[in-house]
């Protein structure tokens, strides 16, 4: 099992920008495909952005594209989500999750003036 320590999250308003950092404690996430998800208050899990093992792919959700992007530093064991332009509906809870299905703690993004 890998723990996943998530940071980055924090208030910030409509239109700035934040980074996600999710890093393996204790372990290696090379081998690892990863994704970010998300969950708004009263509504359900979201995902994304994926991230392949060796960053061969990388996707992103609609409501996200072209403002968000999913990269990752194998060297660092640490996958990152780059937030741009956020906007009041962005705000959640986002949290990592590997491909075998070990999820992070989350971390609360509010996007608000």
């Amino acid at each position: 099992q890998v723990q996943f320590v998530e940071s980055g999250g924090g208030l910030v308003q409509p239109g700035g920008s934040l980074r996600l950092s999710c890093t393996a404690a204790e372990s290696s996430l090379s081998g690892l495909s990863m994704y970010w998800y998300r969950q708004a208050a009263g509504k359900g899990l979201e995902l994304v952005a994926s991230i392949g093992r060796t960053g061969e792919f990388n996707t992103t959700t609609v409501a996200v594209k072209g403002r968000f992007t999913i990269s990752r530093d194998n060297s660092a064991n640490t996958v990152y989500l780059q937030m741009n332009d956020l906007r009041p509906d962005d705000s959640a809870i986002y949290t990592c999750r590997s491909d075998r299905g070990d999820w992070g703690q989350g971390t609360q993004v509010i996007v608000s003036a």
